[in-house]
């Protein structure tokens, strides 16, 4: 099969906007799990790769909750911070792991999901995420077309084997970016691991040297002295 450089870039396209789902469009209103699925569906159907494919079903929905990417429920609801998590979950978990999207996106959760710092942080951080997305979009189809020309650089005729040796080529060189992309995420998400231990860490030996310090204080403080009873009424008188 021969890929034509006017039809992927059509396709890329395609994708980019089945993919986007702006801001404005995530609801103001809480949604049921029913309705966060299908909400999810209709955006974000276009990238499945066969019919059977699922964007988002209940047990993921449970699943994200249980393993603290996403806060809880108020009355089996699900709010617009909520919305946004579930965005950022579907397109990371293609990349990363579970584990990591937890260490990313835990400060969200607790920062700003279940503390409530700000109602509005998570809309504002997913529209700005938006705006950079719009033109990232367009470096990365510049980025595609450009490995596609320089595989059909390496392979010259028109046969069925060449055609195949161009794909091959092309797919290696597609592969060994995404691999290096994820080796770069890999290595920041393991450096924010280790600062958030490195934090945890001070801040416990913060807290028990203070429990010691407070315990020593206790002990070596003197006790307080008797008070001596009040004799009340009138002496006896000896006789």
């Amino acid at each position: 099969m021969k890929i034509e450089k006017e039809e992927l870039k059509k396709q890329i396209r395609k994708w980019i906007r089945q993919g986007y789902i702006r801001p404005e469009e995530i609801p103001s209103i809480d949604l049921y799990v029913e309705q966060v699925i299908r909400f999810m569906d209709n955006y974000l159907s276009g990238y499945k790769r066969g019919e059977d494919d699922k964007t988002l079903t209940k047990t993921m929905v449970n699943n994200y909750t249980k393993n603290a990417l996403l806060p809880p429920t108020e009355n089996k609801r699900y709010n617009s911070d909520h919305i946004v998590l579930l965005i950022l979950i579907y397109y990371m978990k293609n990349v990363i792991s579970i584990s990591d999207i937890r260490t990313v996106l835990s400060p969200l959760v607790e920062d700003y999901a279940v503390k409530g710092k700000d109602d509005n942080a998570l809309t504002e951080l997913y529209k700005n995420m938006y705006e950079l997305e719009k033109r990232q979009y367009f470096d990365t189809e510049d980025s595609i077309l450009k490995t596609l020309a320089l595989s059909e650089k390496k392979v010259e005729g028109e046969g069925e084997e060449d055609e195949y040796l161009k794909n091959f080529i092309f797919l290696c060189l597609l592969g060994y970016d995404v691999f290096m992309k994820r080796k770069v995420m890999e290595h920041i998400i393991d450096s924010m691991q280790a600062e958030r231990s490195r934090a945890a860490e001070e801040k416990k030996a913060a807290e028990e040297k203070a429990a010691r310090a407070k315990a020593a204080k206790a002990k070596t403080a003197k006790p307080k002295e008797k008070q001596k009873p009040v004799r009340t009424g009138k002496p006896q008188k000896k006789e």
